[in-house]
């Protein structure tokens, strides 16, 4: 019977899979491989037995490590009987200098490397698609929005740039972290590696060499959760962005301004009673579920705070949190690059909401032609606010209260304010950092 919604609902098959209990036992198991064959080649497991380890530690089975469980009350341990189980006389090397963390740790780093490398393909995706969207709309003008307000023009192209540049940094800390949050350690009881001998170091370099993870520096009984907790400060930092991005194209969806639009299947419903709503529900759901994903961040880094060597406080809470906060991250990824896909822009009320103050958004452009001409800039902008706040209140266009200021039209001609007043003519250098954003980015993270 399903319960948590990452069950049925939220997910990708192949993050769900990351997080399943089949392949928690799985990485378990490569995990004692791992230790058994590196064991060998310092000494310390007969190689005969090690090569039985590896032969047939795979036919080991969750189901059979459950019974064991069952009876014992040991989740690691029953697993070691499990693995014995299925080979012989070499069951008794399974485990051996070992603690219970060093395994479970180790798996977990196991289980973070694919995680991160699935969040690199999808954020890449991402990356991609705005970037694409981004080149398609680099000269589409459209009102900027301040405090909520309408100021001076932008163009949609910078806003997917903006949103491209910021997914690129997330990409920079994957890459960044992964070394320090896919790891794994065999240090044994207290982290002294005393069951190991002076060997350990050199069996745990092995380990790890053969697993593809980085090896701790040093550890007591667990690794140091500061590590995990980078990991789940960033899933929260993707998330946010992604909510940001959400927000964003809610509010441009709003029926007052309505500048784009989520794709609307011809079937879909919108509302149990309202027959003609069109739901931006798809940006929605990624705003909620970023809101569980950072809140992962607190217990996060509670469960750093062990007591001495360490205790059991962070291991009923990171079974939660591994799983719940990755699915999920990984699950609004792929829902925004779907909602990035299908969104269409409606560039007639793009245009008419540029044009919604008449001008009155083009007086900076005013004030510093104003400037340009030798007017005291402070002169300038207070001509201009004053001449901005009549237009308001009579809410005629800027244009008609300018031409009729004798120190305005003493600096500039009819046809120039016109002219200033245009809003296609005021994006500075917006197309040109698109271009070069895109040039940049497309040549460091999407090299075919």
């Amino acid at each position: 019977m399903a319960i948590h919604p990452i069950e049925y609902r939220y997910g990708t098959p192949e993050m769900r899979a990351v997080w399943s209990e089949e392949n928690r036992f799985a990485c378990i198991v490569r995990a004692e491989v791992a230790l058994a064959r590196a064991g060998s080649e310092f000494g310390l497991v007969p190689p005969v037995a090690a090569d039985i380890i590896d032969q047939n530690a795979s036919r080991a089975r969750l189901s059979r490590a459950k019974e064991i469980e069952a009876e014992i009350n040991h989740d690691m341990m029953a697993i070691v009987k499990a693995i014995a189980e299925e080979c012989g006389e070499a069951g008794g090397w399974i485990h051996y200098g070992a603690t219970s963390n060093d395994i479970l740790d180790t798996a977990t780093g196991l289980q973070l490397k694919e995680s991160l490398e699935l969040v690199d393909a999808k954020l890449r995706s991402l990356l991609a698609l705005l970037l694409k969207r981004s080149s398609e709309t680099k000269h589409l003008v459209c009102a900027a929005r301040t405090h909520g307000q309408i100021g001076v023009p932008t163009t949609y192209g910078l806003r997917f740039a903006i949103w491209a540049a910021e997914v690129a940094r997330h990409l920079d800390r994957v890459e960044e972290l992964t070394p320090r949050v896919a790891v794994g350690q065999l240090t044994g009881a207290v982290g002294t590696q005393a069951a190991l001998g002076e060997r350990g170091i050199g069996i745990q370099e092995r380990m790890m060499e053969i697993l593809d993870l980085t090896p701790v520096e040093v550890s007591n009984q667990v690794i140091a959760r500061d590590r995990y907790a980078e990991y789940f400060m960033f899933l929260a930092n993707v998330a946010t962005t992604l909510d940001k991005i959400g927000i964003t194209l809610r509010s441009l969806q709003r029926s007052e301004i309505a500048e784009v639009e989520e794709a609307f299947g011809k079937k879909q419903v919108g509302s149990s009673t309202m027959p003609h709503k069109k739901n931006p529900i798809r940006s929605e759901q990624v705003c909620g579920l970023a809101r569980i994903v950072r809140s992962a961040v607190e217990p996060a880094l509670q469960n750093n705070t062990l007591w001495d060597e360490r205790d059991l406080t962070n291991s009923s809470c990171e079974r939660v949190l591994f799983p719940e906060a990755t699915v999920l991250a990984d699950h609004i990824i792929r829902l925004m690059t779907t909602v990035l896909e299908g969104l269409t822009l409606r560039e007639e009320n793009i245009r008419k909401n540029l044009h919604l103050l008449h001008g009155i958004n083009m007086a900076e452009s005013v004030m510093i032609r104003l400037a340009e001409k030798g007017m005291d800039r402070q002169q300038a902008h207070e001509f201009v606010r004053v001449a901005s706040m009549e237009a308001l209140a009579k809410e005629k266009p800027l244009e008609e209260i300018l031409v009729g200021n004798r120190q305005v039209m003493a600096c500039l001609s009819r046809d120039e304010i016109r002219e200033l007043l245009n809003p296609d003519r005021y994006i500075g250098t917006a197309v040109e950092q698109v271009e070069r954003l895109e040039r940049k980015l497309s040549a460091k993270y999407l090299k075919a």
